[in-house]
């Protein structure tokens, strides 16, 4: 089986590193004149499904935004992971669960078993209840063929109280990449990534280097929103990934999204966010 960091791998190989968003939030529905209702849910996701299907490495559905109109609008969530896969096009859900014993066991199941409901391609963790309390997803997603992306270091203002501090010598960051290093070991050794990812904003400025973060050794995929439109340069993402800039996967949904809600102008706008992703990536080295 063909686990989820080499498929990532081989996607970004073929379409370059973007991760494109689908964030139907009730402003952005409104902004592309549909109602907040489950008619504008559909048609907004179903129309970025056909603007990103087959374009760019791997699309990223919020779930929250799905889950507020209930089981419809989860249902919503399974076609539009559906339609992805048939598209060939890998879906990371943007769900960040995390608990701990049988109830992060039945999340696990929930999103990444073998037999889950349109299961997407890997999930968000959050991992702060411990990186360990992660296991059955982690594990599960082996035996799947799926991944998972764990926050490590994320931009917003109240992330530094718990990701940086420091506990027998060791930030609490520190151990999530240590983590994810050692679950990704086995795919070292085969020269691939392995599929635990991380989510590393890309505006939190000198924290990799003060909290003295190794990701080049993690050997998997970093998630990196807020390049871009969220104001994140070539400077930034030099200085945040450095020795890391392979494995670096952009996430990008306003700067696309603004483009609906035309199909033809959603699929311009990935792709040149796709070219332009690229090239910043390539300046930062």
């Amino acid at each position: 089986m063909i686990g989820f960091g080499e498929r990532l791998q081989a996607a970004m190989q073929v379409h370059g590193p973007l991760c494109a968003g689908i964030d139907p939030h009730r402003e952005l529905l409104h902004e592309w004149g549909l109602d907040f209702d489950l008619d504008g849910l559909e048609r907004f996701a179903f129309t970025c499904v056909e603007a990103f299907g087959g374009t760019v490495a791997a699309v990223k559905p919020q779930s929250a935004f799905f889950e507020v109109f209930g089981s419809a609008g989860v249902a919503i969530l399974e076609r539009v992971i559906d339609a992805l896969r048939e598209a060939g096009t890998l879906t990371i859900l943007d769900a960040k669960r995390g608990d701990i014993g049988t109830t992060m066991a039945a999340y696990a199941e929930a999103f990444l078993g073998k037999d889950a409901p349109s299961a997407a391609d890997a999930i968000t963790l959050s991992p702060y209840l411990g990186y360990e309390s992660l296991r059955p997803a982690i594990d599960l997603a082996e035996q799947t063929g799926r991944g998972v992306f764990v926050l490590g270091l994320t931009s917003n203002p109240e992330g530094p109280t718990v990701q940086h501090a420091v506990r027998e010598g060791r930030s609490v960051a520190a151990t999530m990449v240590q983590g994810a290093t050692t679950d990704n070991a086995a795919a070292a050794h085969r020269s691939v990534w392995g599929s635990v990812g991380l989510v590393i904003g890309a505006t939190v400025g000198t924290a990799v280097q003060d909290l003295e973060l190794d990701l080049a050794t993690m050997n998997g995929p970093l998630l990196a929103p807020g390049i871009g439109a969220q104001g994140g340069t070539a400077a930034d993402v030099r200085r945040v990934f450095a020795g890391a800039l392979t494995q670096v996967l952009p996430s990008s949904s306003r700067a696309v999204l603004a483009a609906g809600p035309q199909v033809a102008r959603l699929a311009t706008a990935v792709r040149d966010e796709s070219a332009r992703m690229a090239e910043i990536v390539r300046s930062a080295a």
